[in-house]
């Protein structure tokens, strides 16, 4: 059994937990948290190097703009790690200081997984290399932005929100006929904003507020709707999202080709706390083998995230 940590207990390492409890060479043995929670396998975070000899791997369900950054190097002086790091801004700068910490520590880290990063940063890499002349477009949603319902409900008069990122059908169409569009997130992606107004404000000058957050709302074609706190807890409550990965190309004899890898995700922790558990699997095989440092989705071949031994892979999925 492979004995696994969970660290930050938000809705990501909720969805770890229950889908560790339903894997079958998994154990969960502690959850650690800054808050103190009821439940036998709940723990103060401050107090986790009693259990490093107890647990195989860590997954680190905390923010990457507050926590991951910092709890990382740290924690991987001590346990094998998987995280779901995402400021693709600083995965570089991230992945050079866990390497280097963890080949210090004779540890295996697995950094930047899930869904983007993670799985479509694989196909971004395997479709730009088998079509190497084509470009490549990446769409989010339809789905449920966190940090920009954030951003929002940080608008005084703005009692609660859910926003939505949803691609151009048009856009999408244009890449996959071959016409190779300039992309940038304003052009192929649009904004909808479903708020509830506190009391004695004026919703015109709360959407004008709205549309002009920079970097959020302000280059983008953005619809706001002004609807009741009930209406936003019976149909905008959920975490749904996805997107897709698209390299439209040409072979050397002319030829298009559209190489796409879609996700459709009714609840996004729970998916990506399934990729997470995955490629905890894989990072407990990795440090077995002494292979210590950092990985990426990249550096990992997929048959160390499966439950089946080689030779069933080889007979059903080849």
């Amino acid at each position: 059994m492979i004995r696994i940590g969970i660290v930050g207990y938000g809705n990501l390492g909720k969805s770890a937990e229950k889908i560790i409890d339903n894997t079958p060479d998994m154990e969960l043995k502690g959850i650690f948290s800054r808050r103190d929670i009821e439940g036998d396998r709940f723990y103060r975070l401050e107090d986790i190097l009693d259990y490093k000899d107890d647990i195989d791997v860590l997954i680190l369900c905390g923010s990457s703009d507050k926590d991951i950054m910092e709890q990382g190097p740290e924690l991987i002086a001590n346990f094998n790690t998987v995280d779901s790091f995402d400021t693709h801004k600083n995965i570089y700068d991230y992945f050079n200081l866990m390497d280097k910490k963890a080949k210090e520590n004779k540890k295996s880290a697995l950094i930047a997984t899930g869904w983007d990063p993670g799985l479509f940063s694989l196909v971004r890499t395997i479709s730009e290399s088998v079509l190497a002349d084509g470009n490549t477009y990446t769409f989010w949603g339809k789905g449920i932005s966190q940090g920009h319902s954030a951003a929002v409900r940080n608008i005084e008069g703005i009692a609660d929100v859910a926003q939505y990122t949803i691609p151009k059908h048009d856009f999408i169409e244009e890449v996959k006929a071959g016409n190779n569009p300039e992309f940038t997130p304003e052009a192929a992606h649009t904004r909808e904003v479903f708020a509830v107004a506190e009391e004695g404000y004026d919703p015109a000058e709360l959407e004008k507020k709205i549309k002009e957050i920079p970097n959020y709302f302000d280059k983008y074609e953005t619809t706001v709707h002004f609807i009741s706190q009930e209406e936003l807890n019976e149909n905008h409550k959920g975490m749904p999202h996805g997107g897709r990965v698209i390299r439209s190309g040409k072979s050397p004899n002319g030829f298009q080709s559209n190489v796409e890898f879609a996700l459709d995700l009714e609840n996004n922790p729970d998916f990506t706390a399934a990729v997470d558990v995955a490629y905890a699997r894989a990072i407990y095989r990795l440090n077995k083998e002494e292979r210590y440092g950092a990985f990426t989705i990249l550096d990992v071949a997929p048959s160390y995230l499966s439950l089946k031994d080689r030779d069933s892979l080889l007979k059903e999925n080849i």
